[in-house]
């Protein structure tokens, strides 16, 4: 089984809405609610993952 291990979101707030998500492993970024540990999560390519907070950081630019 893979083994993600996940860091919480630099952007992440205060109030306890956080994601995190994990790099470490090759061809994988994984990104989960922090609030649910146990539940779902998703998993893209770097490259998806790389064009996605891409479009993030233009639009809060």
């Amino acid at each position: 089984m893979t083994h993600f291990e996940f860091v919480k979101s630099s952007y992440s707030s205060g109030n306890g809405e956080c994601v995190e998500v994990a790099r470490n492993i090759p061809l994988a970024v994984a990104v989960r609610d922090s609030k649910r540990l146990d539940g779902p999560v998703l998993t893209v390519t770097p490259t998806a993952w790389d064009a996605f907070t891409s479009d993030l950081r233009r639009r809060h630019a």
